[in-house]
């Protein structure tokens, strides 16, 4: 999933030849999933029209600081685009426009919301090869610099005089990729692996059936996303699940069956990861054996053995070194006390602790209520939230006490 996804964009057209290019531009943010507003400044009504822009952004396009074309002339305001947008693309920027940025000349709309916007702000120039090389705008692009904007390079290659060189705007795929890179870097967790356990384990019995719990997946495949969303490179362990993560390419799925498939898994990649957190529901112990063929029923009753299943979260504060270790409590009785029985015993940084007391908590909700205690017994307690809630929630913890 982009980082675009559900941020709020500006898009600002200036009068270049390449502002042909925008409406490519305006489809490809709203496939990252982004909302798309544009603002032109006069003139760049004659090489793109508004009803293009319009049209591909599903918004109404403004480029005079008056909107006559209304029943009652109404006033388009700069301020309120500056503060509804989370991010201000100016594309192509001129070296007109470039220069008026710098010297603050407000004299169109588009300048004007520059002035206002709040946000970060992306400056993609374009214009012919001595004046992308002039020294005036080499300066003014140094000045856009320090008043902490980001410039896109300009690429090289044929431009509209016919000369061959730097000065033409980034292609549209690399506009939004650059974008979508410069923001990735800033978020807490890049650079960083994050190892995640999901769902249940079934333990076979015979060909056909199984020991299992109630465990849907839910909150370790919240806690997927949510690690992707903060910019970590995500190994996500689950078991039998029918969760998705579709979209998110920062994650990698790996399917087990059985709490030893589990173990194995985790253990190949589990020196490699800066943090790790247990959120399946590991069956404690299996059948000590597995009939070869369906169990045919028989006797009125029917006897399995079971034996111990490694303790996967044990083994994990065993061989810990430098990942931040979280794990789960799900409790019925005693839950603070048998949590932080856990923590200690486990070695963990935090533990997450939910009861199965609290409605809405649990196995196959969309909701839970959870209470996170940390090795120095501080306790934090939320209220009933919705799984992707929840798993912001500790992602925020683990980003706050995580080294």
């Amino acid at each position: 999933m982009s980082v675009l996804s559900g941020k709020n964009i500006l898009l600002g057209v200036t009068a270049g030849i390449a502002a042909y290019k925008t409406a490519h531009l305006t489809r490809l943010l709203i496939k990252a999933g982004a909302q798309v507003r544009v603002v032109m400044t006069p003139r760049a009504v004659e090489f793109v029209t508004p009803l293009t822009l319009s049209t591909l952004s599903k918004n109404p396009v403004v480029y005079e600081f008056i909107n006559h074309d209304a029943e009652k002339e109404m006033w388009n305001s700069h301020v309120e685009l500056g503060l509804w947008a989370d991010y201000y693309i100016i594309a192509p920027a001129t070296a007109n426009t470039i220069s008026k940025m710098v010297k603050g000349t407000a004299d169109n709309l588009l300048i004007a919301t520059y002035l206002s916007a709040k946000c970060p702000v992306y400056v993609a120039p374009a214009m012919d090869l001595d004046m992308y090389r002039h020294p005036s705008t080499r300066d003014n692009l140094d000045a856009l610099s320090s008043f902490g904007n980001v410039i896109i390079p300009a690429e090289s290659g044929e431009l509209a005089s016919g000369l061959i060189g730097e000065g033409r705007m980034a292609e549209p795929e690399t506009i939004v990729a650059f974008i979508e890179q410069h923001l990735v870097q800033k978020l807490p967790l890049f650079g960083k692996k994050v190892l995640i356990t999901a769902g249940p384990t079934y333990e076979l019995i015979d060909p056909v059936r199984f020991i299992g719990n109630l465990s849907s997946g839910k909150m370790g495949f919240e806690l997927a996303k949510a690690a992707a969303d903060f910019g970590a490179e995500v190994i996500l362990i689950s078991g039998p699940s029918h969760q998705s993560i579709e979209g998110y390419t920062q994650i990698k799925r790996v399917d087990v069956m059985s709490a030893q498939n589990m173990y194995d898994s985790v253990f190949q990649s589990y020196a490699g990861v800066d943090i790790a957190i247990a959120a399946a529901a590991v069956a404690d112990y299996r059948p000590e054996n597995v009939a070869d063929q369906k169990i045919k029923k028989s006797d009125e009753t029917l006897s399995i053995k079971l034996v111990k299943n490694p303790d996967i979260l044990a083994g994990m504060g065993k061989e810990k070194k430098n990942q931040f270790l979280v794990g789960f409590a799900l409790e019925t009785e005693n839950e603070l006390a048998n949590a932080q029985s856990k923590l200690i015993k486990k070695n963990l940084d935090f533990i997450v602790l939910n009861s199965l007391q609290d409605p809405g908590a649990g196995f196959k909700t969309d909701t839970n209520k959870i209470t996170i205690i940390d090795k120095f017994d501080c306790i934090t307690e939320f209220t009933l939230q919705t799984k992707k809630e929840v798993a912001k929630n500790i992602l925020n913890m683990i980003v706050k006490n995580f080294k």
